[in-house]
């Protein structure tokens, strides 16, 4: 979108330059000398350098008097370079110019560069030589002059003619005796190249994949509604484009500004020199001043010259590699900059642009953020291919190979250019033995540029940290793993903090710790160089060959933190079969904190695991109980997943459990210590019947049984179980009385109920506090109320079940329980601090009332609920909203309280009903037919009673379609429709054969109240229909409305996405709403309507809709649609890409993050919704 736009804009705006300086250099020279040799030549080196040049094309100059051209393009200009050669002085031209240029220097600071070719400055000083001559023979015209007037002008002009020729002679220049021509040339460029901070051509950086990040940061360049500076902060892990994508914003757009400043690589230049930050400071206020700044010795005075420097100019900097507060301070002061101001700075520590002195004023710097995650598949591509062939795409052959370093690289671009380079003109073979190469070993240039962020991390803690994450915790829950190491003596909290803070890890879906795999090979790296050649003595162990060796030789010994076994990942399928482990080799290790045995048969006494152990995962354990002897006193978790454990506890005398004593004779009944665990996770332990003994468990804080299916008893000792925070019982379909274990769970904040079958169970009511099954099912007891009746009054199904949900429980999810809109509560009063609720796969046909009654709630997750149709106003508290469905939905209507801000919708269109929906104050679709006739005549829509006759394929932007009738769509203050034919309505007459229409409204008594705007396209070439049938829904073309009086423009892109009318030609129809004063007599406007490449514009036209002038108190037939916020004469400022332009798409919205269209720079980011200012506002990282 952001491509059409400025395609667009760029007709109606001014040239790149803000203000007035169209070109960089202006060329005064005499044309018979150097034309066509020396000014030629360096001509063609400076446009090749980037520079702009005005290049006067006249071999013959004609008049007296300079062309108005000529001077305005002096002024006009950064700087001018003057080749004086010795018949210079003969033109009245150059000599005006002279005079004019050196005016400019004076008035305006213009750059003059002399260049003195085969002259000497001295002749030039005194007017020798042909100087001498040239002046003379201008003395001897005045003395021929009759009018005395003319003749007395003439004298004062040959006066400062020769005052101009002194003066510039005396000015710095370069002459080029001695030199060769092309090196003397080469200097020039590089002289106005520094002069001018224009970079060398091979100074900008060459951008592969990144137009997104370039168009997103280019528009945030553009804005400038802020009162205040802009700051925006390029964020990303070392090597991921940062100073690449800085540089190239910068040499692209410095010339708008004022004044600018390119500091680069200040971490290292700090670093570097004892006064490398004194040594920035001073190159600042250089750039800014363009003058050399005072000499002091304190940072401090120099950063007060730098905001006076700064606080009265449109200044656009740029600090690269920023890794400390100090370097801002120092660098910007606390004063702030004038409005139109742009600061970026790009750094891998997002904690440090607010904690500067700036933002602890009482005018803040308006700040947003720009995180860079890697190239797309596309972009990697390319990159590759790039380095590696040359070319976009990779030689036949290399297809697979070229698949396994992109996957290696992870769209890591400073390592597809250093892999690329280093795989170039090399074969098939060697591309797979690099691939093996990566696997055991990163590459060193790749690793030495991720090695300084780890480096730069501020504390062993925070190493450590990372090291344990890098080698055992990628994927794993960040508050598991903070629990775990915590026990392990890390401060997790900052740590964490620090390394998300830095770009070193994130926390994605479902509270998972993430890290590029780049990152992560680089911190198991750092680990491996504690000894190359002997896994046994580094402190961690994660590749499995090498713990499995290590294991096997029996060499583990007491420097050993962690290590990893999982026996399905060895290659050798004979060893995976036949292995033991003897426990006495664990007996040496006794330090080993973290250890991993997935499917690992063991052999010998559990009595050897090491006592310091806080993270014991054992998958697939063989035997049925957990052993006596294994030392558990400072374990706070064990992981035994899909395990054949039967029972899990310790014996303690309980009368309801003598029942099950052929379960429980099976289990532990020594006196084993469980004081320090803390997490609990039996999932998938299918031959699990109970689980007992939380007496004995009193510091549990996770209890997860997801997918124990034969599950049939929790001991209600667990109500002694007060610090549990998390119980996950998903799929224990089978679990008896669920009420009463639900029940106990006082102190709860997660609890996990998903597959549970709630929706189809009876419950038993037995053992129950009665009080509360009363209070809750508002049942009424009185003397008179017979106990029959009170039985028959309790409900025995989910609603029965809710009753005992804690009021502790901040997440609940009741997934897939075949719970239907009737199963639920009157209300859940009894969830006064539920945050988030989750209902997927539910058969809902409307929102439960009791979700309103939630006072907390945040999040509300629908998923694949496909028999939901409505979904209306829930609380005003909610954040999030998830419709995500894999089926073809009834849904018909969203509305939301107006109170809800901001929103984060997440939503397939496939889960919406594409006949008849609406999203109130977003977008609203239904068949024409059912259009009442009174707003069709209001939209000025005549003589269409023909279209409820036809038909349409509409699809949405899924792999969707549906024939329907013919659908009027309603979003932004803009009616459409389409249908198939060849000629537009008869009422409107202002047409085009083109593809764009301009005209100015004419004067009119009535206000315009709306412009319709019509459409033909169809496909050039019909017969490709035949070939490909796919292509007969044809996409809808984007339309551009500009204002030009009035500077604005609308870009609209339709919420359906193709269609198919059934024939070649289709038509587009569309009234466009306006508010008051946004179209008047007088506006220039123009319309284009941008069809697709296989598609052409056949015609188009306008008319435009006046207010009848009636003062009728009648109720408009548009007052519903024109009560919607987000429309023409609305609030459209969320929509604004630039300072009066807007891009109208619901269809991103709706499709958040998944949509792979026009706006991909806001890829993998949830859009929120502000129904109280617009529909949508854009994330700032």
């Amino acid at each position: 979108m952001m491509t059409v736009l400025s395609e667009f804009l760029e007709g109606s705006s001014s040239s790149s330059h803000t203000h007035g300086l169209k070109h960089d250099v202006f060329l005064s020279f005499r044309g018979c000398d150097t034309r066509h040799s020396f000014t030629n030549h360096l001509h063609k080196a400076l446009i090749a350098a980037n520079i702009t040049v005005f290049f006067d094309d006249d071999e013959i100059k004609t008049g007296e008097d300079l062309k108005p051209e000529l001077e305005s393009a002096i002024k006009a200009s950064r700087a001018s370079i003057i080749i004086l050669s010795k018949n210079y002085a003969d033109s009245s031209w150059c000599l005006d110019e002279l005079l004019l240029i050196l005016e400019q220097r004076r008035t305006s600071n213009q750059i003059v560069i002399p260049i003195f070719y085969h002259v000497e400055p001295t002749h030039i000083r005194k007017q020798e030589g042909t100087f001498g001559i040239a002046m003379a023979k201008h003395r001897q015209q005045m003395e021929t002059q009759t009018n005395a007037n003319k003749k007395s002008q003439m004298a004062q002009k040959i006066g400062r003619w020769r005052r101009a020729l002194t003066k510039v002679a005396n000015l710095s220049g370069e002459n080029v005796k001695g030199w060769l021509e092309a090196e003397f040339i080469d200097e020039i460029v590089k002289d106005i190249c520094r002069r001018l901070q224009i970079p060398l051509r091979n100074g900008i950086p060459q951008l592969i994949g990144m137009n997104n990040s370039i168009k997103f940061v280019t528009s945030w360049l553009k804005d400038d509604s802020s009162y205040t500076g802009d700051i925006l902060t390029i964020l990303g892990m070392s090597g991921i484009g940062k100073t690449s994508l800085a540089k190239y914003v910068y040499w692209s757009n410095f010339r708008e500004f004022d004044t600018s400043s390119y500091i680069e690589d200040i971490s290292r230049r700090c670093v570097d020199k004892y006064n490398g930050l004194h040594d920035l400071q001073k190159q600042l206020c250089g750039d800014i001043t363009k003058t050399s700044p005072t000499q002091f010795h304190y940072n401090s005075i120099c950063t007060s010259q730098i905001e006076n420097a700064i606080e009265n100019k449109k200044v656009f900097l740029v600090l690269d590699n920023v890794d400390s507060v100090q370097q801002l301070d120092a660098l910007l002061g606390s004063r702030g900059f004038q409005q139109g101001s742009k600061i970026i700075l790009t750094t891998n520590d997002a904690w440090l642009t607010k904690s500067c002195a700036l933002f602890k004023t009482n005018v803040k710097p308006k700040h947003a953020k720009h995180l860079l995650q890697g190239l797309c598949e596309t972009g990697s591509r390319e990159l590759l291919c790039f380095h590696a062939f040359m070319c976009k795409n990779p030689n036949t052959g290399f297809e697979e190979v070229l698949e396994n370093i992109m996957t290696y690289c992870g769209g890591h671009p400073l390592a597809l250019e250093v892999l690329g380079k280093s795989l170039y003109n090399r074969d098939v073979a060697y591309w797979e033995e690099c691939i093996k190469g990566l696997k055991k070993e990163i590459g060193s240039h790749i690793n030495n540029v991720l090695r300084m962020s780890f480096d730069s991390l501020p504390s062993k803690n925070d190493k450590d940290l990372f090291k344990h994450i890098a080698c055992f915790f990628v994927g794993m829950d960040r508050d598991v793993t903070e629990t775990i190491l915590k026990a392990c003596a890390i401060n997790t909290r900052v740590g964490i903090t620090n390394l998300i803070d830095r770009c070193m890890l994130s926390v994605g879906e479902n509270n998972k710790l993430m890290m590029h795999q780049l990152l992560r090979d680089m911190g198991r790296f750092v680990v491996r160089q504690e000894s190359l050649e002997k896994p046994w003595k580094r402190s961690r162990l994660w590749c499995h060959e090498e713990s499995f060796k290590v294991l096997k030789q029996k060499k583990g010994k007491g420097n050993l933190l962690g290590l990893a076994l999982d026996m399905r990942m060895l290659e050798n399928e004979k060893l995976r079969s036949s292995f033991k482990l003897k426990t006495d080799v664990l007996g040496n290790m006794d330090n080993l904190m973290l250890l991993q045995l997935n499917y690992v048969q063991i052999d010998g006494s559990y009595d050897k695991f090491p006592e310091e152990l806080r993270w014991l995962c054992m998958h697939g354990f063989p035997l049925k109980t957990i052993p006596s002897d294994l030392q558990m006193e400072n374990l706070v978790a064990l992981d035994m997943s899909y395990s054949n454990i039967q029972s899990f506890g310790i014996c303690d005398i309980n009368p309801r459990l003598e029942s099950r004593n052929e379960v429980i004779g099976s289990s532990l009944n020594g006196k084993m210590s469980f004081e320090s665990l803390k997490i609990l996770n039996l999932s998938f332990c299918e031959q699990l019947h109970i689980v007992f003994g939380f007496g004995e468990l009193l510091a549990l804080e996770r209890l997860i049984l997801t997918n124990c299916i034969g599950l049939l008893v929790v001991c209600e000792s667990i109500e002694q179980c007060v610090k549990l925070v998390l119980v996950d019982l998903s799929y224990c379909n089978k679990l008896e009385n669920q009420p009463r274990t639900i029940s106990m769970l006082k102190n709860v904040k997660t609890l996990l109920l998903e597959g549970c079958n709630l929706g189809e169970s009876q419950f038993e009511i037995r053992d129950i506090d009665p009080p509360k099954i009363f209070n809750v099912n508002n049942i009424v007891i009185n003397a008179k109320t017979s106990p029959s009746s009170i039985l028959g009054a309790i409900p025995s199904d989910f609603k029965f079940v809710a009753s005992f949900l804690s009021g502790s429980l901040v997440k609940l999810s009741l997934a897939n329980n075949n719970l239907s809109t009737e199963s639920f509560p009157i209300d859940f009063s009894c969830l006064p601090i539920l945050e988030e609720l989750y209902l997927d796969e539910n058969p809902i046909a409307s929102l439960p009332n009791c979700v309103r009654s939630l006072p907390r709630l945040k999040k509300l997750s629908l998923e694949n609920c496909k028999y939901l149709k409505s979904v209306e106003y829930p609380p005003h508290t909610l954040r999030k909203l998830i419709l995500y469905s894999s089926h073809i939905s009834s849904l018909r209507r969203v509305a939301l309280d107006p109170e809800i801000r901001p929103l984060k919708l997440s939503v397939y269109s496939d889960y919406i009903a594409p006949l008849s929906f609406e999203f109130e104050g977003m977008v609203k679709l239904q068949p024409i037919v059912s259009v009442r006739e009174n707003v069709l005549h209001s939209l000025g829509w005549k003589n269409l009673d023909f279209l409820n006759e036809m038909r349409v394929g509409t699809h949405f932007w899924s792999k969707r379609a549906q024939e329907s009738q013919i659908q009027m769509y309603y979003e932004f203050g803009i009616f459409s429709t389409i249908y198939g034919g060849e000629e537009m309505p008869n009422w409107i007459r202002r047409r085009s054969k083109q593809a764009s229409i301009s005209f100015t409204i004419p004067s009119s008594r009535n206000k315009v109240r709306g412009l319709n705007f019509c459409c033909i396209h169809k496909v050039p070439f019909p017969e490709k229909r035949i070939l490909f049938p796919n292509e007969e829904f044809r996409y809808l073309p984007m339309i551009i409305l500009h204002n030009i009086t009035k500077k604005r423009t609308w870009v609209y892109n339709h919420y359906v996405y193709k269609v198919n009318v059934g024939g070649d030609c289709q038509i587009l129809l569309s009234h466009w709403m306006f508010g008051m004063n946004e179209m008047e007599r007088g506006d220039q406007i123009t319309v284009i309507a941008k069809a697709e490449v296989d598609q052409i514009i056949k015609e188009c036209g306008v008319k435009l809709v006046y207010d009848d002038g009636s003062t009728n108190e009648d109720e408009d037939p548009l007052d519903y649609y024109k009560s919607w916020n987000h429309i023409n004469g609305g609030d459209l400022s969320a929509f604004e890409i630039i300072k009066g332009a807007y891009f109208l798409h619901n269809t991103e919205f709706m499709m958040n993050s998944q949509f792979n269209g026009i706006y991909r720079s806001y890829q993998n980011h949830d859009l929120n919704y502000d129904p109280s200012r617009c529909i949508i506002m854009w994330p700032i990282s």
